[in-house]
């Protein structure tokens, strides 16, 4: 137990939304409540560290418990995100100005690889300054590439809608293929394979090649034009239509992206994906005659569908929320929370409980799809895979409904005072 610490708690999301981060900050906002002796405010900042850098904050405890309980099924970021780059030191004093103006001790980001390493730059000036302060990173990404952690909160949910996705749009397929029909499906993932992995999920029939998809291309293996073609005219020599779902992040032989768009980096300098589903139409058209194909990315919605989400992903996020709080009462800092598979005699047990890893071993890391889990031909994924992520999309959310729609979480945002001046983070 770490020296008792009495001041404010500060939570912000980052990065791109997941169907279940919200469901971390309500573990967050659920479990501060319990500490009133050492959390004196739950505050929220607005769109991330560069709302913190505005100073755009909320009162997170004046929000009635039934809205935190709706957080749970509800998408999007529910504070807002932000992709913002803290590049020059002026921003990082800045923030520990926004921190002592407002008696900020716990600070707890709810965000992936890039974010949890703005937390542990954070962590570390903290330290050096001599200001007493608790961080804590909570796990978020769809694309399950966070090293340490067994799996990241919101894979679960986002593989789940993928694979019903595939599996209602082979019987679609298939209804309308007569041995000439390809479909291409594009799916997030820009430098890990796991979501594209997630879609075999939607196989009935023990991996048999009747069941789509069919092929499965991943960022950990080059794009070979010849083999895929070659295995697309395999699959229609037997069936009537070829599923294809194909990373975002898939790579030529020289490592460059397919279909992205190198000359307008995002900020942090990756290049912006998307495409690769029309560069690979486009190849199926040119070298098979007389077959037809069709692509189709599902974008945004594939991380937004909580209609779709899976209710263990959803306790397990509500759980990292927790445990976040938990360690930074007890004197944690510079951590992140990471979330550890049980073994059990029973091994079709499941079950999961959290610890937690230096934010430096998760900052600007990536976890690669395991070789073991691909297939010899580089294009399908084997059973270990299926044993690994079947729990995981287990559960469906008892959703409200409003007028015959979802009905979601709205907070009611009441705003802190400013107490500096303003700041402009456009310079």
């Amino acid at each position: 137990m770490g020296q008792e610490l009495t001041g404010n708690l500060l939570v912000a999301q980052s990065g791109g939304p997941t169907p279940v981060i919200n469901a971390s900050l309500a573990g967050v906002i659920t479990e501060a409540l319990q500490y009133e002796d050492n959390i004196v405010e739950i505050y929220g900042g607005l769109n991330g560290i560069q709302g913190i850098l505005n100073e755009q904050l909320i009162d997170l405890a004046a929000e009635s418990q039934q809205t935190v309980r709706a957080l749970n099924h509800t998408p999007g970021a529910a504070l807002g995100t932000c992709r913002y780059k803290m590049k020059k030191q002026q921003d990082f004093d800045r923030v520990l100005d926004v921190f002592a103006a407002h008696d900020i001790r716990y600070f707890l980001y709810i965000g992936g690889n890039d974010s949890q390493d703005t937390a542990a730059k954070i962590n570390a000036l903290a330290i050096e300054r001599g200001y007493d302060l608790r961080v804590i990173g909570v796990p978020k990404t769809i694309d399950n590439d966070l090293p340490v952690t067994d799996h990241c909160p919101g894979y679960g949910s986002v593989i789940k809608h993928i694979a019903t996705t595939v599996r209602e749009m082979s019987l679609d397929n298939a209804a309308m293929g007569q041995h000439d029909f390809v479909s291409i499906l594009e799916v997030m993932g820009r430098n890990a394979g796991w979501i594209a992995a997630g879609s075999v999920l939607a196989k009935r029939r023990n991996f048999q090649l009747e069941d789509a998809p069919h092929i499965v291309l991943l960022p950990e293996e080059r794009f070979n034009q010849q083999a895929f073609v070659d295995a697309v005219q395999n699959v229609l020599r037997k069936q009537k239509h070829c599923f294809v779902v194909a990373s975002e992040g898939l790579l030529d032989a020289d490592g460059n992206f397919l279909g992205a768009d190198a000359s307008r980096p995002d900020a942090f300098g990756h290049a912006v994906l998307g495409g690769v589903g029309e560069y690979l139409r486009t190849v199926v058209e040119e070298n098979l005659a007389g077959v037809k194909a069709r692509s189709a990315k599902l974008g945004i919605s594939q991380r937004a569908a909580s209609h779709n989400g899976s209710l263990a992903d959803v306790e397990e996020a509500f759980l990292a929320g927790k445990a976040a709080v938990q360690a930074a009462v007890a004197g944690e800092t510079g951590k992140m929370v990471v979330l550890v598979r049980e073994e059990r005699e029973n091994k079709d047990q499941y079950a999961v409980t959290t610890d937690l890893a230096p934010l430096e071993e998760i900052a600007n890391n990536v976890k690669p799809f395991p070789a073991s889990w691909i297939g010899e031909d580089k294009m399908s994924v084997g059973f270990q895979f299926t044993k690994y992520a079947q729990p995981l999309i287990q559960g469906e959310l008892p959703l409200s409904y409003e007028n015959g729609l979802p009905k979601y979480a709205q907070l009611s945002a009441e705003r802190i005072e400013r107490k500096l001046d303003a700041y402009d983070t456009s310079k």
